[in-house]
């Protein structure tokens, strides 16, 4: 039973998240299709998304559930979270959508035990570092009790050394802004406090370096973020080790990170890498945890599986198990110009910042083929035979080449992986379909700073102007582009949509007609590369 200071807590924490609800939205590194593809890529089997049985824990509105509940109608999926304002406003959404394969329950986590069932997938995002250490305790005893023998839990927590800094912030904030009776109160003047400091802090001071780090967030997070990240009554950091030996005291072990180009003591240099490996002596955690004093991480998300599952998981990627994934990237050259199948190296923007060079003529194939594809993944057979195809060049001689840029790319952290095709159109068809998910007005979110999002394939939130909202409840297969202008054009001359070009609006019928014409163009191909076309 949980002490009267945890009861108190927690009531406290529930009213907090009444008053301030948290952003409810798809994270893609929790995804259990992703979880599903670093589970193979390490060694390990877990269950087929499509048919699994999830739990997430601190749900918020089931903004991260619904749409996998969306995808997976065989699947089965529950949340709980401990503000009933957030659960009934999730419950009204899986009404809209007609979704009878997940529910959503204002629960303490504290109370789940043996009898709430099994689960292959347990997911809690942004909850453990943020509750008292009885609930910590909670969360990973119910990832380890309730968690199927093959399944794979996801926790995300602050770390240190990253948030020692951050935590002057937070004391600082709290200090003028926690007193305050509103959240928008506390807000508005814990923000003053940072300002004042900022201005008035010695230069170089530890002070002034931690401001010159936080005032960025401080100015372009969402008040959600700040409110629950900076004001609320817990947070408590802890370091990679500790979070780890706490795991495994409750009979579990750890897999891998959900980014898991973190984990590669190569993507940190020679100067690194070398004295590591001679240093940890095999450890991935300890090594991992010099890593985190080296970059000053500040926030993690782990991978857990049960302790018996511990001696088959491998750090060292096996050829076999990558080609039994399927990949996905883009690959936009530096100057715009296409990727020439030459010898001449040719640098290329990548995903997550990433820039990639490369040089031979089947790695740019490689590059072409991906970036061409994108967002439907590619599998290393499929990407071998066309590149073969593209260079005129032996698929024997072709595969080794390919399987070991995969691998680079895949340690660098420029490619997207699953064990399923992502499928996605190639070209937009004459009569394009849209994610049935997303062709419903109950699908789509209104996100922290007031766009419009919907959930694509790779469970990322991707933003949608008024001109796609207008065309997607109309993408299912039965409307060819002329009919989706003349909609186009309807919702122009009902003044429910305006066309503007070169800052004036268009009304003379001819130039809305072709006007309609080119946008529905535009608005198909911008769907398609948001992954929110079906093939």
């Amino acid at each position: 039973m949980p002490d009267t200071l945890t009861s108190a807590l927690t009531s406290t924490l529930t009213r907090y998240y009444d008053e301030v609800p948290y952003d409810s939205h798809p994270f893609p590194q929790s995804a259990m299709e992703h979880l599903e593809a670093l589970a193979h890529l390490f060694g390990l089997e877990a269950p087929d998304p499509a048919r699994a049985r999830v739990l997430e824990l601190g749900c918020a509105a089931g903004g991260n559930l619904i749409p996998f509940a969306a995808r997976h109608p065989e699947a089965s999926a529950v949340g709980v979270d401990l503000s009933p304002v957030q659960i009934g406003q999730g419950m009204a959404a899986i009404a809209q959508a007609g979704l009878s394969n997940i529910t959503l329950k204002a629960f303490d986590i504290a109370d789940i035990d043996a009898s709430f069932g099994e689960f292959d997938y347990i997911v809690c995002h942004g909850v453990y570092s943020w509750v008292p250490g009885p609930v910590q305790d909670a969360i990973l005893r119910i990832c380890s009790r309730n968690l199927a023998p093959d399944g794979v839990a996801y926790v995300s927590y602050n770390v240190y050394p990253g948030w020692k800094a951050r935590e002057i912030v937070r004391d600082a904030m709290i200090l003028r802004g926690g007193p305050r009776d509103t959240p928008q109160e506390k807000l508005s003047y814990a923000r003053g406090m940072l300002e004042f400091l900022a201005q008035s802090a010695p230069d170089n001071s530890v002070l002034k370096q931690t401001l010159d780090e936080a005032m960025p967030i401080m100015r372009s997070a969402s008040s959600s973020y700040l409110l629950h990240e900076f004001l609320e009554p817990c947070n408590a950091p802890c370091y990679f080790k500790e979070f780890v030996a706490r795991a495994e005291a409750q009979g579990l072990a750890y897999l891998c990170d959900a980014e898991p180009s973190t984990m590669f003591v190569q993507n940190y240099g020679e100067k690194v890498r070398d004295p590591l490996l001679r240093e940890c002596g095999g450890s991935q955690v300890l090594m991992e945890q010099y890593l985190d004093f080296l970059v000053n991480r500040t926030f993690r998300q782990t991978l857990l599986v049960k302790q018996h599952n511990a001696a088959s998981v491998r750090y060292r990627l096996d050829p076999a198990r990558i080609r039994t994934l399927e990949f996905a990237g883009v690959f936009a050259t530096e100057d715009g110009a296409a990727l020439t199948l030459d010898a001449s190296a040719q640098t290329c923007n990548a995903m997550r910042g990433l820039k990639v060079t490369p040089r031979l003529p089947v790695q740019k194939a490689v590059a072409q083929l991906l970036d061409a594809s994108y967002p439907a993944s590619m599998s290393p057979s499929a990407l071998v035979e066309a590149a073969s195809r593209l260079t005129g060049q032996p698929a024997a001689s072709v595969e080794p080449v390919v399987m070991a840029m995969l691998e680079e790319l895949l340690i660098l952290g420029a490619l997207r992986i699953r064990r399923s095709t992502v499928s996605v159109c190639a070209a937009v068809s004459g009569l394009p379909v849209a994610l049935p998910a997303v062709r419903s007005a109950p699908a789509l979110r209104l996100d922290a700073a007031g766009d419009v999002t919907a959930c694509n394939q790779w469970h990322e939130p991707v933003k949608l102007s008024l001109l796609e909202r207008s065309l997607l409840p109309l993408l299912d297969g039965t409307h060819s582009h002329d009919a989706l202008a003349a909609h186009l054009e309807a919702e122009v001359h009902g003044d429910r949509l305006r066309f503007v070009k070169d800052d004036q609006p268009l009304t003379e019928p001819s130039a809305v007609k072709e006007f309609a014409r080119q946008q529905v163009a535009l608005a198909l191909a911008a769907l398609r590369r948001k992954a929110l076309l079906t093939a």
